[in-house]
């Protein structure tokens, strides 16, 4: 039998980190209780539950922005998500907090996301009778729907910053933005948005949707002309903001923020994309099927609940609800597969 100490030496370096820093020993705990891990503290725990679950998996097929690229370096869910994790783990190493939360949220946040980006998010909401929204579906996976309706059973500070890291299309620190609960949560809502302008620039450029010297010049100017120097630019801008001074790890406040010229140009940025990238995009011909496909699907599995994998027809729940579960976790080939067999 492994020595408990182990764990509980980890817990106790965790003294050391910023007041502000979520404590594992300190958690509001789980859904259900468990016995603790004798060498793992319970967020360490949380981030290889995540890793190891099946919805992790199928990231690595599901679209970030562009849907079906032929190309082998657009961004997809996973590579999106891994790069959150890394700019999120920089930044809480420089402010002192806890790694693992901050690690173990970034890499669940967007489990949840359905095929075809956030076109099939879209479509999904207008036919969901409740709504829906990526960020309340990655919770009920966590909660729910993994490990054949057991769920992952994480602690409470991890589905906080799964559940509230979602921006919809507010501007970054804009009103909303600091519902999060812990700071660590904060930290990933803060690196999903650096990631995510980075990256769906290069992806646009790579795709000849935008060139690059149409990026707006004060964002150029201020932040650079390469996604490494903007996101390093971005980071070290969070980090030193988020400082009383570069000697010392106490932060300001319990709030992760930039100084006001940086915010100004990244909302100037983020606008730019929705105006060039993401909104276009709804009369491509990619959508067009995407939104086809997902109407297909839902129609059809209405009329043949029975047809739904065993794990979703042993719910209790409606049949809509458990329609749009199976959807929400479809990768896009899947969903394109599976509906050609339906219109056959």
């Amino acid at each position: 039998m492994v020595n408990p100490n182990i764990r509980q030496r980890i817990e106790e370096a965790e003294n050391s980190l910023s007041p502000y820093a979520s404590k594992s020993r300190l958690s509001k705990g789980r859904l259900k209780w468990e016995e603790p891990c004798p060498i793992r503290t319970d967020f360490q725990r949380d981030r290889d539950r995540i890793i190891y679950s099946n919805a992790f998996r199928r990231l690595k097929h599901k679209t970030q922005v562009f849907i079906a690229p032929l190309g082998d370096h657009y961004v997809t869910r996973l590579t999106h998500t891994l790069e959150v994790s890394q700019i999120a783990r920089t930044i809480s190493r420089a402010l002192n907090l806890n790694e693992d939360l901050t690690e173990a949220i970034a890499l669940g946040h967007d489990l949840g996301h359905t095929p075809f980006g956030h076109i099939g998010e879209h479509v999904l909401n207008e036919l969901s009778p409740g709504g829906f929204k990526h960020n309340e579906q990655s919770l009920r996976v966590v909660d729910l729907l993994e490990k054949d309706g057991q769920g992952l059973n994480l602690t409470w500070e991890v589905r906080d910053g799964i559940l509230h890291h979602s921006k919809s299309e507010i501007e970054i620190l804009g009103e909303g933005w600091t519902e999060v609960n812990t700071i660590e949560g904060q930290v990933v809502k803060m690196a999903d948005t650096v990631a995510y302008v980075n990256h769906d620039i290069a992806d646009a450029i790579r795709a000849g949707v935008i060139d690059e010297n149409e990026l707006p010049a004060s964002a150029v100017k201020l932040l650079g002309k390469t996604s490494s120097q903007r996101i390093n630019t971005l980071v070290q801008d969070i980090v030193n903001h988020s400082l009383t001074s570069t000697a010392s790890p106490m932060l300001k406040n319990t709030t992760i923020g930039m100084n006001y010229k940086t915010l100004e140009v990244t909302n100037n940025l983020r606008e730019f994309l929705f105006d060039k990238v993401y909104n276009p995009r709804l009369a491509s011909k990619d959508t067009s099927k995407a939104k086809k496909v997902i109407h297909l699907l839902y129609s059809y599995f209405l009329k043949h609940e029975k047809e739904l994998p065993k794990e979703y027809v042993l719910r209790d729940d409606t049949v809509e609800r458990k329609v749009i579960d199976y959807i929400a976790g479809m990768t896009d080939q899947y969903a394109l597969r599976t509906a050609k067999e339906i219109a056959r």
